[in-house]
């Protein structure tokens, strides 16, 4: 093909590795294993924009260049196919969820493989294919059959837990289990029946049963994970939002909390990433605390880091769900304190966790007593408290913390200064002299560290406390009442009390699929949607479980799947685990960084213990790809009291006018220039035939603002439409050059025009004007393979450290010289075409076969090597000085101008670090010696 003819050539391999399964993998080979893994997409009705393929072509460089180094690499794809956007469209239309997913899905499979993206599409999964989620209710079932044995520091089989009862009780046990759980001895286990037995157990399993408070969503009818809620009301159709207690399944995975805070140091992770997870685990070290309340048997129990802050609590707040509120308002408080607790429930936990400003609360009528020192307390409850956290109650310290001082402040609370025991004690004698603190009893100049030891030793002495661990992690809510979800495998029976028992269902009564209804909406009655399925049962009236798993669990085990899609014997074999292992790569977004990555790394260590798998962590190499953000484009209507005959006045005029600013579709703007046809045909609501437009210089020039991509904003652009203007490969690469993979960038249409002349013109090499092929068998010049070799040695770099815009502009600038030295040598563009069949495959292919390689393709060639014998005199290693010390030495052909050598020394992960997040003040380059950067 002499013309370069992006639609022909890009069609042209796409069914060629699709007919010759160029991508599709074995589980056993001679090469070194690499498994490249996308976080799971859900398939949206919308399909994909120019924002989401960021991190599908960044992973797919990586394996298609990790294959050209010899490595026998593992790319799927698969979809995260249940969710609440199907249900909700099946509500409102009827239409099954399955046929919208099936759908959608058809709709994301195409727009993937238009990318050139090198899945083998033979292992593709889907979490609502019931041969899929047979295994996901497997390991619900493992989980079930399960408890954690903190002596062993693992999850063990539940038969381990009960040998343990028969010989010796559950005095010795070690292991989480619920806040009701009875002593009992040896003898007493013994002396149960076997349900009576059975029903003990459910308070050890890693799965169990239990009073929840939830976001419950009633126009939903469903509870909703904080995702899922924004301002009080859903993020899907807006409706109320508000905490309600209810009956759940949930995930044990507090017992998992060490372990996954120890993971973190194991794995390559950014540290902002780690550290989120390790701020949501929350590890703790202080004491639990009792405090009597006046007048009742109960006691309220705190946890608090700073027990030496003890004698300066003047008030006691209690979450509004907390399980004593009811217990201790008195008569004269309850009307306040209902009013205050059906306020609260209009709040998600998201919003009450983040408002810092509001204060608010009501008093309980009830008064709790210090036990240093016999103070009476007031207990209120307030929203800031959250039942879920700790236990549910704070002592607080008004002089010690902003939250309880506005608190304090607002309910003319007394406020106690107090010896601050952490600061050491001589620098506060002075400040203690002038009556400014007050003696803090038995602490009184102690160290923070020796004041909790004694008070921690006075508690446990007097039975009113302990050191404690704690964290702020909390169990998982697993239930969802929604009809699009993984049905749990569990029928409940009822026990000789007449309480409804839940039973697992057997491996080979797996998959439980999911029933047909009659509508997606909860029953008259209130019971799930579930609960509409006629003869839905497990034999003799034994109702299945209503409720569905929620959407993180088909995706908290994929990876595996991946390994073994089509296994129906077992989730995955053992010799693919064996060999697959976990995931070397994993990229996806940040904003599953509390929620899919945590359930995850919990299941896995999880099967780790079980013996299912062998690695303890899922995933070694996590990068978060940063957002391609809109560019938005805004016409200006000029404010008139008659919207009949509106005005628009172009953005250079608009100063003139008092005017607003509204979006316009990104699509029918070109280089900022807006196409006012076709802005009249698609907005009459605000345009029309009666439209005015004030044009400058005869045209209508736009307002430009980065945005958030999103279709609200008309700023949306589709990769369909990229592709078939400019292809695949000037997408991928474009993409890729907008700046570093971990940051957020704003796309612009206007710029993609430059790579595309770039594939042109290195089309240009092998093909001149006139369509003649130009590469010949001639002996490559010296000029040309320092050329070659320096990008060969920048673009293996690059690709290592992820750095995929500035390879890019190595290309460019490759092409660029190899153009002027009017290069032909086929031994010189052979390897350009390797090293950018990463890149832009298509385009790459299509020249590797013109080269001679008819047979082949160029995904099965080797990387080349670069020689340093090409290089002398070529490279300078630049020594990086920051803030006066040599932190790294950074190679640069001797010939880059100094910006460029700025732009990459600011770019690379060691300075950064170094830097320090301090903002820069400037950057010295000295050619061939040094670069200076000072912050």
């Amino acid at each position: 093909m002499s013309d370069y003819s992006h639609r022909e050539i890009e069609k042209k391999w796409q069914d060629f590795w699709e007919e010759q399964g160029t991508f599709h993998v074995t589980n056993q080979s001679e090469l070194p294993k690499f498994y490249v893994l996308d976080m799971f997409p859900y398939p949206s009705g919308a399909g994909l924009h120019v924002g989401h393929p960021l991190g599908y072509i960044a992973s797919d460089i990586y394996s298609r260049y990790k294959r050209l180094k010899g490595f026998n690499v593992l790319h799927p794809m698969g979809f995260d196919s249940f969710g609440l956007p199907a249900e909700q469209y099946a509500i409102q239309t009827g239409q099954h969820p399955a046929v919208t997913t099936e759908q959608n899905i058809a709709r994301y499979t195409e727009q993937l493989k238009n990318l050139g993206l090198s899945y083998d599409w033979k292992r593709e999964v889907r979490t609502s294919d019931p041969a899929y989620y047979k295994w996901t209710q497997w390991i619900f079932g493992e989980l079930f059959n399960s408890w954690y044995n903190n002596d062993t520091d693992k999850a063990e089989r539940i038969e381990t837990l009960t040998e343990k009862f028969r010989q010796n009780g559950n005095a010795g046990v070690n292991a989480p289990h619920d806040e009701d759980t009875p002593s009992f001895t040896a003898e007493e286990w013994n002396a149960w029946t076997e349900e009576e037995q059975y029903k003990l157990t459910l308070k050890y399993r890693l799965t169990y049963v239990a009073d929840a408070t939830v976001n419950w969503c009633p126009g939903l009818g469903s509870v909703l994970s904080n995702d899922e809620v924004k301002d009080g009301v859903s993020e899907r159709g807006g409706f109320p939002v508000i905490q309600k207690l209810m009956r759940q399944w949930m995930m044990r995975i507090t017992a998992y909390s060490q372990r996954l805070l120890d993971g973190l140091d194991t794995v390559d992770w950014t540290d902002s990433l780690k550290e989120q997870q390790r701020n949501w685990i929350g590890r703790s070290v202080g004491a639990l605390v009792k405090f009597k309340i006046e007048g009742h048997q109960e006691n309220i129990e705190v946890f608090t880091t700073r027990v030496d802050t003890i004698y300066g609590v003047t008030f006691m707040v209690l979450a509004p769900e907390h399980e004593l509120v009811d217990v201790i308002t008195t008569s004269e408080q309850r009307g306040d304190i209902d009013s205050y607790i059906a306020m609260t429930q209009k709040k998600s936990e998201r919003d009450r966790m983040s408002d810092v400003k509001t204060v608010s609360g009501a008093f309980t009528g009830a008064y709790a007593i210090n036990p240093f020192d016999g103070a009476k307390i007031p207990v209120y409850i307030a929203d800031y408290v959250l039942a879920g956290y700790g236990t549910g109650a704070v002592m607080a310290v008004p002089s010690g913390d902003q939250r309880d001082w506005n608190f304090a402040k607002h309910f003319d609370l007394p406020i106690i200064p107090i010896l601050d025991a952490q600061k050491d004690f001589e620098t506060q004698a002075d400040a203690t002299k002038e009556g400014k603190y007050i003696n803090s009893g038995m602490i009184n100049g102690l160290t923070f560290h020796e004041a909790n030891k004694v008070l921690i030793g006075f508690l446990e002495e007097k039975g009113i406390g302990k050191g404690k661990i704690n964290y702020r992690l909390r169990d998982a809510v697993f239930s969802r009442q929604r009809y699009w979800g993984e049905p749990v495998p569990v029928y409940y029976k009822n026990d000789s009390t007449g309480e409804a028992l839940p039973y697992l269902l057997d491996l080979n009564e797996l998959p439980l699929n999911l029933p047909e209804v009659d509508k997606y909406l909860p029953t008259e009655s209130g019971e799930p949607p579930l609960g509409r399925a006629q003869g839905w049962g497990h034999g003799s009236g034994n109702g299945y479980e209503l409720s569905t798993m929620p959407g993180w669990a088909g995706s908290s085990w994929y990876w595996y799947r991946y390994m073994d899609p089509k296994n129906a014997e077992e989730f995955a074999s053992k010799d693919a685990i064996d060999y697959w292992r976990n995931v070397d790569l994993y990229i996806g977004g940040t904003e599953h960084a509390t929620g899919h990555l945590l359930y995850s790394r919990f299941w896995n260590k999880f099967m780790k213990d079980r013996g299912y798998v062998p690695e303890e962590e899922p995933f070694k190499k996590l990068i978060n790809q940063g957002m391609i953000q809109g560019r938005s484009s805004f016409v200006y209507r000029v404010k008139s009291e008659d919207f009949s005959k509106p005005v628009f006045v172009s953005a250079g005029l608009k100063e003139g006018y008092e005017v607003s600013a509204l979006h316009v579709d990104v699509n029918i703007v070109e280089n900022d220039v807006l196409d006012v046809e076709k802005f009249k045909a698609s907005r009459p609501d605000i345009a029309g035939e009666n439209a005015t437009f004030i044009l400058e210089d005869g045209k209508y020039v736009c307002g430009v603002e980065v945005e958030k991509m999103s279709k609200s904003k008309f700023n949306v652009v589709n990769p369909d439409d990229i592709v078939e203007r400019y292809g695949a490969d000037t997408l991928r690469l474009y993409e890729m050059f907008l700046g570093p993979l971990d940051q957020a960038k704003p796309w612009n249409t206007n710029g993609i025009d430059g790579t595309y002349r770039f594939i042109r013109k290195m089309w240009r090499l092998f093909y001149n004007d006139a369509g003649q092929w130009m590469v010949k068998d001639v002996a490559p010049k010296p000029e040309e393979l320092k050329t070659l070799h320096k990008t060969i040695k920048k673009i293996e770099e690059d690709i290592e450290n992820f750095s995929f815009n500035t390879a890019v502009s190595a290309f460019m600038v490759c092409v660029n010289e190899l153009s002027a030295a009017k290069c032909q040598s086929k031994e010189i563009l052979q390897d350009l075409v390797i090293l950018l069949a990463s890149y832009a495959p298509h385009v790459s292919e299509e020249l590797w076969a013109a080269l001679g390689n008819e047979k082949g393709t160029v995904s099965k060639a080797a990387f080349p090597k670069w020689n340093p014998t090409f290089l002398l005199d070529a490279m300078f290693e630049y020594p990086v000085q920051i803030n006066g010390k040599v932190r790294i030495s950074i190679p640069f052909p001797t010939d880059t101008p100094a910006a460029e050598i700025e732009v990459e020394v600011l770019a690379n992960e060691t300075v950064q670090k170094w830097m320090e997040g301090k903002p820069l003040k400037k950057v010295v380059v000295v050619p061939k010696r040094i670069v200076n950067v000072v912050t």
